[in-house]
């Protein structure tokens, strides 16, 4: 494994040629770009998103050109406060053409996961792990070409997307 960067990530993003998928397994991240419009969130504040335009103009164009972005997030439930507030704005996502879905976390007894948790898989070819520290912030990332880890992410991803609900169908308990 190869230790990269986020602008790696992103550029990793920007340029598949058919497909990634984003598998997410923790109830909060203390990501350095969502804290702050989390905190308008939590205060009622309304937000302009426009910190999510660039992420949005890429699923929307990787949309029109016939390729595919999907997320499945393991949760808790009740869902964390994290979670309620991607789902304030998940619709923004779904209509810029991410497929979006969510899998209580104790329906996962019985699928075997990577134990790093996080991660991307690009063009069925790459496996980008994102590792945290305890506070959910971002502490590395590592990439990978090996076919056996990227087919064990591919099948763990596909397993979970297959129990997981469509985000317009989910509801928390």
């Amino acid at each position: 494994m190869r230790s990269v960067g986020y602008n790696e990530l992103n550029e990793l993003c920007r340029g598949i040629k058919k497909s990634f998928v984003h598998l997410e397994t923790r109830d909060a991240y203390g990501t350095e770009v969502e804290l702050p419009h989390m905190a308008k969130w939590r205060r009622g504040e309304p937000d302009d998103f426009v910190w999510l335009d660039w992420w949005l103009e890429m699923l929307r164009g990787h949309h029109a050109a016939g390729r595919t972005c999907r997320r499945a997030r393991i949760v808790s439930e009740p869902v964390s406060d994290y979670q309620r507030w991607t789902m304030s704005h998940a619709e923004k996502f779904l209509d810029a053409g991410e497929d979006i879905r969510y899998l209580p976390r104790p329906k996962l007894a019985a699928v075997p996961l990577p134990g790093s948790g996080d991660f991307y898989v690009f063009d069925d070819e790459l496996v980008l792990f994102l590792h945290y520290a305890g506070d959910g912030t971002n502490a590395s990332f590592e990439i990978t070409e090996d076919v056996p880890i990227v087919r064990t992410c591919r099948t763990a991803f596909e397993t979970v997307w297959d129990q997981a609900t469509p985000f317009r169908e989910y509801r928390s308990e």
